[in-house]
């Protein structure tokens, strides 16, 4: 049995006056539930969140690193950096990322080896545009993207990752693959690294990231290869995201 991971992702939100009540609540009450919960605040609240934090089951993730450990790098933030604060886990590749800043697979791929490397597990993000989604290119988008990860690093490190599904053409727009959709795709996902390894491939979990909420998380968690979300805007609304917590515990199929 897969255990659930339920991932906020705060994304460029929150001030110290928002950040510290929304951790305060998240950490006395999701940190009671049986799945994993792992908050994603900005860089620059890792140490605030990390300290409340302190003492629950709940972990510290980043949104983003360099795929570089050190050097001229300006503005850039490193896997060790990362470390000293306490994170555990590190999104890479996310579509925002991607499509805003131009985030190749192979900057995807690498940044994946420089996780390893320092021991925080990858969230490796993967998915596609409405216009692909539309011309019947889901599975060749998504395989492309996930194949140059797997290329790259030693199956091996996927004992010690994470793969979210998350079709742009859900993310913030309020639009939700239906859980039929997103079970398509996540079976695509865990054949593709199966193939690779079949134990890996049977107990990576698998994330799904789009519009996640507390009304559609029963649905979707329930599907046989949907492990937990990757949750954006409802992350930061400390009731919804508790209550998603809480929906993983048992409704997630794996």
């Amino acid at each position: 049995m897969r255990a659930p991971l339920v991932a906020g992702n705060w994304k460029m939100n929150g001030t110290l006056s928002s950040v510290v009540p929304l951790s305060e609540v998240v950490a006395a009450r999701a940190g009671r539930t049986r799945s994993e919960v792992l908050l994603c605040p900005p860089y620059i609240y890792l140490q605030t969140v990390s300290e409340i934090l302190q003492d629950t089951s709940i972990k510290l993730g980043a949104q983003n690193l360099s795929d570089q450990t050190e050097g001229a790098f300006t503005g850039e933030v490193s896997g060790p950096m990362l470390k000293d604060y306490g994170c555990s886990y590190a999104i890479i590749g996310h579509s925002e990322r991607r499509h805003l800043y131009g985030e190749t697979d192979a900057l995807v791929a690498a940044k994946f080896t420089v996780a390893r490397q320092h021991g925080l597990i990858p969230i490796v993000c993967v998915g596609e545009h409405l216009k692909q989604r539309e011309a019947g290119e889901t599975n060749k988008v998504v395989g492309s993207q996930l194949e140059t990860v797997l290329n790259l690093n030693q199956i091996a490190e996927f004992a010690n990752a994470v793969i979210a599904y998350e079709p742009v053409w859900a993310i913030g727009t309020g639009r939700t693959a239906t859980p039929e959709q997103a079970q398509e795709v996540h079976a695509l996902i865990r054949a593709a690294v199966s193939e690779r390894n079949t134990e890996i491939g049977a107990g990576i979990r698998i994330l799904y990231g789009g519009s996640v909420n507390a009304d559609n998380a029963s649905e979707l968690f329930g599907m046989e290869d949907i492990d937990g979300g990757l949750v954006g805007g409802a992350s930061l609304v400390a009731d919804a995201f508790v209550e998603i917590c809480h929906v993983a515990d048992g409704s997630v199929g794996g």
